[in-house]
């Protein structure tokens, strides 16, 4: 009995911890990745998958604001955080580091996907 009572403890535990987990930071919509508000993601030719950095920096990121992970996100599955120049944290899918575009003024709205050829939509 006391066996019993041991895992079932366990079992309670380790489920609790499961919760504490991050949510994912994006969701699909429409066919394509969209951010926790709703807005469509992008990702840019010029990073390298996998280098952990981004090379979209100042004016750039003015224009293509980057997903941002609070320091208290963990990577998870296909989603991996790097760090910025700045210091501040991106979250980045499958090695690629994802950004928002500034003229997106609404949900829905996908008007970054080719931007000088470098800019794409997210597609899962």
């Amino acid at each position: 009995m006391k066996f019993l009572t041991i895992a079932v403890l366990t079992a309670a535990l380790l489920g609790g911890c499961a919760s504490v987990t991050s949510p994912p930071p994006a969701k699909v919509a429409d066919g394509v990745l969209v951010g926790p508000n709703g807005m469509t993601l992008y990702t840019f030719d010029r990073d390298v998958t996998g280098s952990g950095k981004s090379v979209c920096n100042g004016p750039c990121a003015t224009n293509w604001p980057p997903l941002l992970a609070a320091d208290t996100d963990k990577a998870s599955g296909d989603y991996t955080i790097i760090t910025r120049d700045d210091g501040k944290k991106q979250w980045a899918m499958k090695g690629k580091p994802l950004y928002y575009w500034v003229k997106d003024t609404k949900a829905g709205d996908k008007t970054g996907d080719g931007v000088q050829n470098v800019w794409h939509i997210v597609k899962p």
